[in-house]
């Protein structure tokens, strides 16, 4: 039986970095965020955090707190029918929820943990969509209000401090089995 792992926290704690390991490990990356870009494409709205959140919210408004766990199902049960799965992004509790009900005995949660100040950082320098630090703080606190994002780190199998370098990360994950 192929599995599941999904990958929770906060918006540059390196969630992308843990999903690329698990890629280069012959799973199938499912990118939740991915519905928000195209759902952005699709309405020909410029990619920015303010067009982000508004595509969020709205999605979640029409589909409920679930939408991305809802919109992403088909993706996931077609690719668990060849290879393990890698979520990138798992984000509200209602996803939480809908994902260990229908995967009980194959979905594990990875959190990947950094403190505020690092992952500020690392968000103004990323090269893809950077953000301000504080516009990251606005994100971090939308999420945790809005779509409840502690719930899913807190009820995590496995968490890992991203504190360090790429390098430091990685080891931690390959030395703890994954």
């Amino acid at each position: 039986m192929n599995k599941i792992v999904a990958l929770v926290g906060m918006c540059g704690s390196g969630k992308s970095v843990v999903n690329d390991y698990f890629k280069n490990r012959g799973y199938t990356s499912i990118y939740f965020g991915g519905v928000t870009m195209d759902e952005l494409q699709k309405r020909k709205m410029e990619i920015n955090p303010a067009n982000e959140k508004l595509v969020r919210e709205e999605l979640r408004k029409t589909h409920g707190p679930a939408a991305y766990a809802i919109l992403n199902l088909p993706k996931i049960e077609e690719a668990l029918k060849t290879r393990n799965v890698i979520i990138d992004g798992l984000y509200s509790w209602s996803e939480y929820k809908i994902l260990k009900d229908k995967f009980t005995d194959t979905l594990k949660i990875i959190a990947v943990y950094a403190a505020p100040e690092t992952r500020y950082e690392r968000l103004a320098k990323r090269e893809i969509r950077p953000i301000t630090p504080a516009d990251a703080k606005k994100r971090d606190f939308a999420e945790i209000e809005n779509i409840e994002k502690g719930g899913p780190i807190s009820m995590a199998d496995f968490t890992i401090v991203n504190d360090g370098t790429i390098e430091d990360m990685l080891k931690k994950l390959s030395s703890s089995g994954w």
